[in-house]
């Protein structure tokens, strides 16, 4: 964070009885939390600044000085929830550990409040720009990036041929799960996951 955030952050903190002002990245984290907790209960209605400044003690203030709309909050607040749910594991078989992982973005998706907080938001973002800039810059952005970094480590590995596009891989495996999710509305579950897997890996390993 930056430090005009971060005096923007101290300057409108709620101080605690005893204890004065909070620092601006435990407001901030509060703010996140409290935001996806009425995300993931209530709905992407359900997030108002109203609502989340009486969750966290975080002044309106605040939160109309880091996020410019409701939307871009909860966007962020999404993103910092599922983070570490999506992590990926390094076994040093990269068909395995891309595996691991879809199946756990699968769940996430289908099972978990994210899944239906994540169809909010994207249809969401076709209306609401600050909401799509957020959502692309605190989301999908660095979730493509990372896959794209794992996949190269298991390229120089020599697991994937040198002239496969990673970017058009991360595209194959996680758009498709996105495509039935978002507009078919059709089942994604560990089954389908590791045909997904199969049929980009047959393509992508070295010959």
């Amino acid at each position: 964070m930056d430090a005009v955030s971060t005096s923007l952050g101290e300057e409108h903190a709620q101080p605690r009885p005893g204890r004065g002002r909070r620092p601006s990245a435990e407001v901030r984290a509060e703010i996140l939390a409290s935001a996806a907790g009425l995300l993931f209960a209530e709905g992407l209605g359900a997030v108002t600044f109203d609502r989340v400044s009486a969750e966290s003690g975080a002044s309106r203030t605040t939160l109309h000085k880091w996020w410019p709309t409701r939307g871009a909050l909860a966007a962020e607040a999404y993103f910092a929830s599922v983070k570490r749910d999506l992590d990926f594991v390094d076994t040093g078989d990269i068909e395995s550990d891309v595996r691991t992982q879809l199946h756990a973005f699968a769940r996430l998706m289908t099972v978990e409040p994210a899944g239906r907080a994540v169809r909010e938001l994207i249809g969401a973002a076709q209306t609401d720009p600050a909401l799509r800039a957020a959502f692309v810059e605190a989301y999908s952005r660095p979730r493509r990036q990372e896959a794209v970094e794992v996949l190269a480590v298991a390229k120089s590995r020599g697991q994937i041929r040198q002239d496969v596009s990673l970017e058009i891989l991360v595209d194959q495996l996680w758009g498709a799960c996105y495509h039935r999710l978002l507009l078919l509305d059709e089942p994604l579950d560990d089954r389908l996951v590791d045909e997904f897997v199969s049929n980009a890996f047959a393509g992508a390993r070295p010959r």
